[in-house]
């Protein structure tokens, strides 16, 4: 069962998740990045530019989703470095720190709790959050065109592209896309006909949006929304 809720970090999630069946899980991307914890383990999920499968069988996971392009500053790591990967926290970290922090996670009356901690004592270290790029995401998911975007925060296209891969693990207009998506589902799975979803969320036609779900999400909108995914 996977449940999530607002986390104390500003912008970020935060769940846990024990499937009750074994299968593959489809993870959709997102424009995030997760620290999580699964089996006693510290791990970083990177920014995904498609569905990642898991397939670990039963057993419980937890986890805190950063807002887009605020897990690097924290992690110490660029986010094109971990483009979809998923990496132990000590392949980053000195393993000596990861013991304790995982130990510390381990001994909290549960994981997510114990993760968010480990996440607000790492945010109260770091600088605080690029203002410019919330606004790169805000813009973006409201549909401006990329260009328009880097216009009117005064960036220039290659300047926009550099600090996007840093923040994001990827270009501007693969989060738009990836943004996009997620606006797409969230109006189909809110019963919105899938022409009026293309329409609303940005798509050229219907035809646009399945070709997008399949190639993000590796399986059609209808299967997708089935929970076959």
């Amino acid at each position: 069962m996977y449940v999530e809720w607002a986390s104390r970090l500003t912008g970020a999630v935060v769940w846990s998740n024990t499937p009750d069946r074994d299968g593959v899980g489809r993870v959709l991307p997102d424009g995030c990045m997760d620290l999580l914890w699964h089996e006693g383990r510290l791990l970083v999920a990177g920014p995904d530019t498609h569905a990642y499968l898991t397939g670990d069988g039963p057993g419980a996971w937890a986890g805190v989703r950063f807002y887009p392009g605020t897990a690097p500053a924290l992690l110490g790591v660029p986010a094109h470095e971990l483009r979809d990967r998923r990496v132990e926290l000590a392949d980053l970290w000195p393993a000596s720190e990861v013991r304790r922090l995982a130990d510390r996670v381990n001994a909290a009356p549960d994981p997510a709790s114990g993760l968010e901690e480990v996440a607000l004592r790492q945010a109260a270290g770091a600088d605080p959050p690029d203002p410019v790029l919330r606004q790169v995401v805000t813009a973006l998911d409201a549909g401006r065109p990329v260009a328009a975007t880097a216009d009117e925060l005064g960036l220039g296209a290659r300047q926009l592209h550099r600090r996007a891969l840093a923040a994001f693990g990827y270009g501007p207009k693969t989060l738009a896309r990836i943004l996009r998506l997620r606006r797409a589902l969230a109006l189909a799975r809110h019963g919105v006909p899938f022409a009026d979803t293309a329409a609303r969320a940005g798509y050229a036609d219907q035809a646009h949006l399945a070709r997008d779900v399949r190639e993000l999400a590796g399986l059609p909108l209808g299967e997708l929304l089935a929970g076959h995914g």
